[in-house]
């Protein structure tokens, strides 16, 4: 469909985002784009933290926007891109739009994009149907150019582009002698071809005389017309006709709605506007860009048909870590390295998951199925993105596979990847000047076994005496932020890189009988543990270490 192919695709990871998250939805888009042709965004669904940062600037490679939700947009369904027009056209080239166009309303817009009012199929029946006196044409301030296009006529003396603004409009069908005695300044008369009625006019000072039934205009009759300012034009419809229809010829502002005119933004929320839409009789609505100019129209009907934001999600398939109104998105794709989740899918989905230890590897493996290049820069992301997830192979989730891309990819990448890794945990472990809550939230997850519901984050550190500081901060921190979470359980994870151990600490009922339980420590062990924290040697994994550990003690 050439509609689906103009459809921007979103390439996003988890919330509070990690290296991993980060790289492989920027290398995973740029594959895409590759592979398909079509335009692929990556974006975030969170902040990015030290380490990723370090990795960006190191590769000079622009972070991608932030995404705080994908619920569906105006700007995501089908926006009837119907042109706007002056204000100042007939009735009549109006009704011809419509008709051509097959819609039942136009927007008048400015010619800075600015939308200044909507004429409808009902007002311009209206204008049709009511009683108007004579003067209704002067009154809406009718251009001499929009009679002349509705009378199909010629201007023989005057400037079209001058407004008959003044005077009734009548129709010369007596003799002079009687006409004397009606026609006033600025009328516009509409007559036969008697040169004596043409006379008579121009000198009682009409301001526009209309010379019908394809008469022209004497030498005399348009010299005398040049010398009284009088416009003169000509038709080839008869009197009866051009009187008849002299009235499309007023200008649509003359009719047109401008008040508490119902529009709507590109950015609103299809879920907000329905209800707009049910309470009001009008079937179509004008749309705003982010500056305000018109765009378009829709209408309810648009609305039967809307689609979701077009979705691809790299490291994550659990529903509460990914951006927020995943449900109402078309989730088209997803690029995984964890355990399934909850994340449900309307249609079928293409999906790869490995047990891997990075998402980054699959990146990689996938440039190499397609056989498209991997620059510099992608390689360094994604070999970043593996050192990060692998702690440098320390991590038990890491496999051959990314061993052998990580080593891969620091080749093309050009870096001494243990010097390398070294320097991007440095600065990945920088916590100087960051509150509790910046820490505690750079890197969370939350999970659910049975009917326990748990969120665990970590901070990973080369530092011994920086992650001790840490948690004499964040113990305090856990429980006055369990107050208001709605998790059971948290859990944080200090993990020493060169140790090799995770210093947990726990807050909720029961959360630390629970990792004793898990990992089988017994009372003697569990009280040479601090209050609210357990030493796990050999753990430096969330995903294969801890998370598989706590959810079989949760079914225990």
């Amino acid at each position: 469909m050439p509609g689906e192919q103009k459809r921007k695709i979103i390439v996003v990871g988890h919330k509070n985002p990690d290296t991993d998250s980060i790289c492989s939805a920027i290398c995973y888009a740029r594959l895409k784009r590759e592979v398909t042709g079509r335009e692929y965004e990556p974006r975030r669904a969170g902040q990015i933290n030290e380490e990723t940062q370090f990795v960006l600037e190191y590769f000079g490679a622009e972070a991608p926007g932030l995404l705080k939700d994908v619920k569906t947009q105006v700007k995501d369904i089908e926006i009837r891109e119907t042109k706007g027009v002056s204000k100042g056209i007939s009735l009549k080239q109006a009704w011809s739009l419509m008709q051509k166009a097959n819609v039942v309303t136009l927007p008048a817009v400015s010619d800075d994009g600015v939308l200044e009012g909507l004429i409808t199929v009902g007002d311009i029946t209206n204008s049709y149907m009511n009683v108007y006196d004579s003067s209704i044409l002067s009154k809406a301030r009718t251009k001499y150019n929009n009679i002349v296009e509705t009378l199909e006529g010629v201007v023989v003396v005057g400037d079209g582009e001058a407004y008959f603004e003044q005077g009734k409009v009548l129709v010369a069908a007596a003799n002079p002698d009687i006409m004397e005695y009606y026609i006033s300044p600025h009328d516009l008369v509409i007559l036969g071809n008697r040169y004596e009625s043409q006379l008579c006019a121009i000198e009682m000072e009409a301001d526009c005389i209309i010379i019908c039934e394809g008469a022209g205009a004497s030498m005399t009759i348009s010299k005398l017309a040049q010398e009284k300012g009088c416009t003169v034009l000509t038709t080839p419809y008869d009197t009866y006709t051009a009187a008849r229809l002299i009235n499309q010829s007023m200008p649509i502002s003359y009719f047109m709605r401008t008040d508490k005119l119902i529009t709507f933004e590109e950015t609103d929320f299809i879920d907000e506007i329905k209800e707009v839409m049910a309470n009001k009789r009008h079937r179509d609505f004008p749309v705003l860009d982010k500056e305000g100019k018109y765009k378009g129209m829709i209408s309810r009907r648009n609305l039967l048909g809307a689609k979701g934001k077009p979705i691809i999600l790299v490291d994550h398939n659990e529903r509460n870590q990914a951006v927020n109104g995943i449900e109402d998105a078309e989730i088209l794709e997803i690029i995984d390295h964890h355990k399934l989740g909850t994340v449900e899918t309307i249609s079928p989905v293409f999906f790869r998951n490995q047990p891997v230890g990075c998402t980054g590897t699959i990146v990689y493996q996938m440039y190499k199925e397609n056989q498209i290049e991997v620059d510099r820069q992608t390689a360094g992301l994604l070999c970043s993105a593996i050192i990060s997830d692998t702690l440098l192979f320390r991590s038990p989730t890491c496999t051959e596979a990314d061993r052998k891309a990580a080593m891969d990819l620091a080749g093309i990448a050009e870096v001494d990847i243990e010097k390398y890794a070294g320097e991007m945990f440095v600065a990945g472990s920088n916590l100087k000047g960051k509150s509790d809550e910046e820490i505690f939230y750079q890197d969370f997850k939350q999970f659910s076994a049975g009917k326990i519901s748990f969120g665990v984050a970590q901070i990973t550190s080369l530092n011994a005496e920086e992650l001790a500081d840490l948690k004499e901060r964040m113990i305090p921190y856990l429980h006055k932020v369990h107050s208001t979470h709605k998790v059971d359980m948290l859990f944080f994870m200090l993990t020493n890189i060169l140790s090799e151990s995770t210093e947990l600490l726990c807050e909720g009922n029961g959360a630390k009988n629970l990792i004793c339980t898990a990992y089988h420590l017994e009372m003697d062990d569990e009280k040479e543990q601090s209050e609210g924290a357990v030493h796990l040697p050999g753990v430096v994994s969330r995903k294969k270490q801890l998370i598989p550990e706590i959810m079989i003690a949760c079914e225990m």
